[in-house]
């Protein structure tokens, strides 16, 4: 049993409220079989000691078809070529209210139940004595085991029209079964409807979740609902409305759905379907907004204490990492191999199968990659530029760390080692969410590396967040999280930018291009676009459309190129022009990442052509030109606006590690920031530090500025502390002494 449903081992008085959508069917006829597992249930509940209360809709509905059928009966044919006019509610309601209870009454007999009915109105409640009197009928019919059957008397109801008027005591069934639980004292209110529970939107979005718990301050303002009942008068909106402010008043509530032949008894079992209100629900559930923020505030304040610390110190703990990923390598690959094999079990795709897996000394290689990048020279406190704003007053604009990134990446569990080790070198805190195909290596390494850093800094630093649904709940925190960067699907990215406020960084998709001019070297294009294509195709710096120049068509150039990609097994689609002169399956789209042994073949006239067509399709990520001819490629590096540009080499080439960055967080399409891969460098930002001897403004009188620029040279040495060899400024850094050398 779910703890939230905790509360259902005390509940013996249970009103139900069956909706209009669930008594009847789309044409408006009686749903016999789901009226049929409603009554069957109840049976079950009384024999089990349960008390149990039906509120009814469907007498209106039940009484439109009829009334409708006989009018057709008796028309002329004449009279059916005129306009129909809406039959009114009440004489609806009068003739549907026999039919409804003759039905529940003649189902309820097959199972030895007896039922009665009663119709109320909103007049029946402002009058304190017919509401005592109801009370004691309901609990005398209640003691012999009766089923007592509600519904408003909509025949001659105040009410101005049925489907409109929502004045009153009670305004529709939903209404009315929320005010019965109260006034009966009921221990649990089910309203059943023809989807499974509230959604956060249009249940026919796929987008849409269902909502097991609901919150008022939570979800009150998240939830979008969608189109009113079909049939019925407020749809799940009125729903709502009656469970919230019967949940208010003491009453649990389920939303739950009719069409289920035991949904009623699983919600008396505890399971946890439907959607369950209740006053504490908020305190059964984990605070996440609450936890969110303190993991994020957490690694700031662990970053602040990394920051602190000299180079030398930095670099031991990057050291220490490396070291520890290769102790526990074997543990490691027990865990990879686990999520490899849920990943076959439930179907994953080759491709992100393909990511996931550390392959044989992978984690030697990341933990060698890990030792370059300690190595590197110091990110932190490097001086960009010096200047002199006057007599004695110096302005160093110097490199800072951004502060708390967060990272969403699918699939790779080694990304989750590159960033942690980027973060720890460039002095970032860090909140890590991997896919939940890597769920159990993502967590064994995440534990290896946070270990390994050492107290006074914490492990708090680094931080994995391990339910996809805390992402939302991070997504707004733009007071402590600094940049976004998801590494994933174009949907993952998309999604990311559209849910919140914090910069973003990354790139949607990795479309990249080679183009090979008429002036290739052959045996050159033929490798580049092999490994650009093959060595590993699910890379986002793939080669995913080949531009050829059309000479080449001519020249037989061409058919080399197809020989040599279809040898290796690379599937060939065509553009336009590809398509119509070679005859190979059309493209579905010019702008596709592939992710595998595929990719997308076009004929353009020369390297202007190509230009505009990866500007059109491309991805802005990496794109290459093969030729011998320079002024062509220069106008392709020049002209080309993507985040890599290259001259016959391949798109592979496009990597942190690579590049010599160390390693990588992602590579970036976007054009403020960083661009391209993105190391140490892209993680930092700049500050101002001002060094002066009593200046002030004076109202711009007090100085005389001279904005003189200054040489500069930073040489920072150990932990017992550095000068700068062209300013003398003293770095902080003492041995032993973990204080805040940044001022942060």
């Amino acid at each position: 049993m779910d703890v939230t449903r905790a509360f259902i081992k005390d509940v013996k008085r249970v009103v139900i409220k069956v909706g209009t959508a669930v008594v009847s069917r789309s044409d408006g006829r009686l749903a016999l079989g789901r009226l049929g597992c409603l009554c069957e249930q109840v049976k079950e509940m009384i024999s089990e000691g349960f008390e149990v209360v039906l509120v009814t809709s469907g007498a209106v509905g039940v009484g439109r078809q009829r009334l409708r059928y006989r009018q057709l009966i008796n028309s002329s044919f004449a009279d059916l070529q005129k306009p129909q006019d809406e039959l009114d509610g009440k004489p609806c309601a009068a003739v549907g209210q026999s039919g409804l209870m003759a039905l529940y009454d003649n189902m309820f007999s097959q199972l030895d139940v007896a039922s009665s009915q009663l119709l109320v109105t909103d007049n029946d409640f402002k009058d304190a004595d017919l509401r005592t009197q109801l009370s004691e009928t309901v609990n005398s019919l209640l003691e012999l085991h009766v089923v007592p059957i509600f519904n408003e008397n909509d025949a001659i109801s105040t009410r101005k029209a049925p489907y409109e008027d929502s004045s009153g005591i009670f305004w529709d069934n939903d209404s009315l079964a929320a005010l019965l639980a109260l006034e009966l004292d009921a221990d649990l209110l089910i309203l059943l409807s023809d989807v499974d529970g509230l959604y956060s939107g249009p249940p026919s979005d796929p987008r849409s979740k269902l909502i097991h718990t609901y919150i008022r301050e939570k979800h009150n303002e998240e939830i979008t609902f969608g189109e009113k009942s079909r049939v019925g008068r407020g749809g799940m909106t009125a729903k709502v409305k009656a469970a919230d402010s019967a949940a208010c008043a003491g009453i649990p509530v389920v939303i739950t759905s009719g069409y289920s032949t035991d949904g009623i008894i699983g919600v008396l079992r505890g399971d946890r379907i439907g959607t369950l209100f209740h006053k504490d629900a908020h305190l059964w559930l984990p605070k996440k907004d609450d936890s969110a923020r303190q993991m994020a505030v957490a690694a700031r304040d662990a970053s602040r204490r990394l920051q602190g610390l000299s180079p030398d110190e930095r670099k031991k703990i990057l050291q220490d990492v490396s070291d520890a990923l290769e102790a526990n390598e074997g543990l490691i690959g027990i865990e990879n191999e686990a999520d490899i094999s849920v990943a076959h079990q439930i179907g994953i795709p080759d491709s992100l199968i393909s990511r996931l897996t550390l392959k044989p000394g992978k984690i030697s290689s990341l933990a060698k990659s890990i030792r370059v990048l300690a190595n590197m020279d110091e990110p932190i406190g490097q001086v960009q530029k010096r200047t002199e704003l006057a007599g004695g007053l110096i302005l160093e604009k110097t490199t800072s760390p951004l502060g708390v990134l967060l990272i969403i990446f699918e699939a790779r569990p080694d990304a989750l080692v590159q960033i942690a080790s980027l973060a720890i070198r460039s002095g970032n805190g860090l909140l890590l969410k991997g896919g939940k195909e890597a769920v159990r290596t993502n967590a064994i390494l995440h534990k290896v590396i946070t270990e390994a850093l050492p107290e006074y800094v914490g492990n708090s630093l680094i931080g994995l967040v391990t339910s996809r649904d805390e992402v939302p709940d991070l997504l707004k925190l733009d007071d402590v999280i600094d940049l976004v960067i998801p590494r994933g699907s174009n949907k993952l990215v998309s999604q990311i930018k559209d849910s919140t406020k914090i910069p973003v960084l990354g790139h949607a998709d990795g479309v990249c291009h080679v183009y090979v001019d008429k002036a290739a070297n052959l045996d050159m294009a033929k490798n580049i676009i092999l490994d650009a294509k093959t060595d590993y195709p699910a890379a986002c710096n793939a080669m995913e459309t080949l531009l050829v120049h059309e000479e080449l068509l001519k020249t037989g150039g061409l058919d080399e190129l197809i020989l040599a990609l279809q040898t290796a097994g690379v599937k060939l689609y065509g553009g336009s022009k590809a398509n119509h002169l070679l005859h190979i399956p059309r493209a579905t789209s010019l702008h596709h990442e592939y992710s595998s042994m595929a990719c997308t073949l076009e004929i353009v006239k020369d390297v202007y052509a190509a230009i505009d067509h990866i500007h059109d399709h491309g991805s802005a990520h990496t794109d290459c030109i093969v030729t011998e001819d320079i002024d062509v490629a220069e106008v392709f590096l020049h002209r080309l606006d993507s985040a890599a540009v290259f001259h016959n080499a391949s798109t592979r080439f496009c990597d942190g590690a690579r590049f010599g960055l160390g390693a990588e967080v992602g590579i970036s399409t976007s054009r403020i920031h960083a661009r391209g891969p993105v190391g140490v460098e892209g993680m930092l930002t700049t500050r101002w530090l001002l060094r002066g001897h009593g200046h002030v403004v004076d109202g711009d009188h007090g100085v005389n500025f001279s904005h003189k620029k200054l040489p500069f040279e930073v040489k920072l040495e150990n932990s017992k502390g550095s000068k700068n060899a062209s300013n003398g400024v003293h770095v902080p850094w003492q041995n032993g002494d973990h204080r805040l050398a940044n001022g942060f």
